[in-house]
């Protein structure tokens, strides 16, 4: 099993066995979308497996992030979606996805999101903003300028409010020493 894999899989039940991958799997439709998802960044005959399974899918209306997007190990997203995010957007490590949240852009970039970030529902990160690592950003916040490190940041638009344990809602973090 690929290291994202198991590291998606640890984000959502805390264990990466394969008894624990097949439950998922076959019950878990967001995950079935980010086995595909993973799947298509690998070379050879797992990519073209994944390529197969991504067209398969039927949640990718509900979750539209293109295959080509950049995210890193332990993606949790909530809810099934719905979620639309731009190709050109980068998601760190650890990353919460709430549903009805939109990160896109209406020019080049889109945003760069840092390691261990919650964002609650109804959020919506416009054009190239940068995400420190530990953010929480509160629902229905309409992110427009970049937030720091270990910031929670809510309101349209998002303002910094406090510094106190943003990183708290990020459960079964996936770390390197688990690989």
């Amino acid at each position: 099993m690929n290291d994202y894999i198991k590291s998606d899989l640890m984000r959502y039940y805390g264990k990466c066995d394969i008894f624990t991958f097949l439950y998922a799997y076959l019950g878990n439709r967001t995950f079935r979308f980010q086995v595909a998802f993973r799947l298509c960044h690998l070379g050879g005959g797992m990519k073209a497996i994944g390529l197969v399974l991504w067209q398969l899918n039927r949640t990718k209306k509900l979750i539209q992030m293109p295959w080509k997007t950049q995210v890193g190990y332990g993606l949790y997203i909530v809810h099934n979606g719905p979620l639309v995010v731009n190709p050109t957007a980068i998601i760190g490590n650890n990353c919460n996805l709430s549903q009805y949240t939109t990160i896109g852009s209406n020019k080049n970039q889109a945003a760069v999101i840092g390691d261990n970030v919650y964002i609650g529902p109804n959020v919506c990160i416009v054009e190239n903003v940068k995400i420190g690592n530990n953010v929480t950003i509160g629902a229905g916040s309409v992110v427009t300028k970049d937030i720091p490190d270990n910031a929670t940041a809510v309101g349209n638009y998002a303002k910094v409010i406090n510094y106190d344990n943003p990183g708290r809602y990020i459960l079964n973090r996936w770390n390197d020493d688990k690989k």
